[in-house]
């Protein structure tokens, strides 16, 4: 390898020999030169040790390949699953993906989507934040760039993918009322769509079972699920103030923390006449499998919401094609272990 230093893509035409759009060429798409000419440049890159900017050559494309995502979260293990399919499907389609997050705060929100109009992306795929949303500066994306939301349906026309809150809270609470005593409902607090459609799904599958439902209200609020789930356990277990012994949680996190508690006071979670109290969730939560006893759910179908979230939005980008409805509402799936 030369010692010379290479530091961009005129410098590299002028030592290689080779015309500055051709190199170009290459870069973009290596079968696009002729095969004497791509074993020169390769030759030349070998020798040099020339790596482009890529990013520099992408922003400089009339159109970019640049994907940009926002989640309210990025650590939480919901979203950095869909995050991870999103950006798999991204790479296998030659885009960039490029990951913000708003960490639960409404000014991190905007300061993100102001990023991805600086970076002239060619799309977006967003997870808002909820109630604090700067909804009308997504809408707002939305129509100056193909947008698609997931997650946390906005009220709008805007293009959606998501789980159908009320089949899968459904789904479970006809297991429970079949396999036990009734579930009770372990609210989260309201920070988007999904918390007031699960507790609205809760009370009315619980209403066409013929049973009272049972509401316990969020004290506090935030994304901090487990801490929240595990201090309402802390509070209504000794106390005995469960309406019943069997909790449906707004999601698997809550329930989580709930099942710590429960450990904590020396009660057995599960089925069986040995165990004091059933616990289920929602969302089929990676770390789900490993709680003890392990955790009974409904799973979120990450990969289709990936995948339709996807392509979707690489058909908006490439062919105009904005889909006929633009809500799409995924099933979720039982999912039984342990827990009841």
């Amino acid at each position: 390898m030369e010692e010379q230093k290479i530091k961009n893509m005129e410098e590299f035409s002028t030592v290689s020999g080779i015309s500055r759009p051709t190199i170009s060429k290459y870069f973009n798409d290596p079968s696009s030169v002729r095969r004497s000419t791509r074993e020169r440049i390769e030759e030349a890159i070998a020798r040099y040790g020339y790596r482009p900017n890529l990013f520099a050559i992408n922003q400089n494309r009339k159109f970019t390949k640049n994907i940009g995502i926002i989640v309210p979260h990025i650590v939480d293990p919901f979203y950095a699953e869909i995050v991870r399919q999103i950006e798999t499907r991204c790479v296998e389609a030659g885009y960039w993906a490029i990951v913000l997050g708003s960490h639960g705060d409404a000014e991190r929100e905007l300061s993100a989507i102001e990023m991805l109009y600086s970076l002239r992306i060619a799309g977006a795929v967003i997870a808002p934040l909820g109630d604090t949303s700067v909804s009308d500066r997504i809408r707002q994306l939305a129509a100056d760039i193909p947008t698609v939301i997931f997650d946390n349906h906005m009220n709008g026309d805007e293009i959606f993918v998501g789980t159908d809150n009320f089949q899968s809270v459904g789904l479970m609470v006809d297991y429970l009322c079949r396999s036990g005593e009734p579930p009770c409902f372990l609210d989260m607090p309201a920070v988007n769509t999904n918390a007031r459609e699960r507790r609205e799904a809760y009370v009315r599958a619980m209403e066409e079972q013929g049973f009272e439902p049972h509401v316990i209200p969020a004290e506090s609020a935030g994304w901090d699920f487990e801490e929240l789930g595990y201090n309402a356990g802390l509070r209504l277990l000794p106390a005995h103030q469960l309406p019943t012994n069997t909790v449906l949680c707004a999601n698997d996190r809550m329930a989580i923390g709930l099942i710590a508690a429960a450990f904590e006071k020396g009660l057995r979670v599960g089925r069986g006449a040995a165990t004091a109290l059933r616990v289920a969730g929602h969302d089929d939560h990676p770390m789900a499998r490993f709680t003890a006893p392990a955790l009974t759910t409904v799973a979120q179908d990450y990969v289709s919401i990936a995948e339709n979230s996807v392509s979707t939005l690489f058909g908006m980008i490439e062919n105009g094609m904005r889909p006929a409805s633009p809500l799409r509402r995924l099933e979720g799936k039982l999912i039984l272990r342990a827990s009841a």
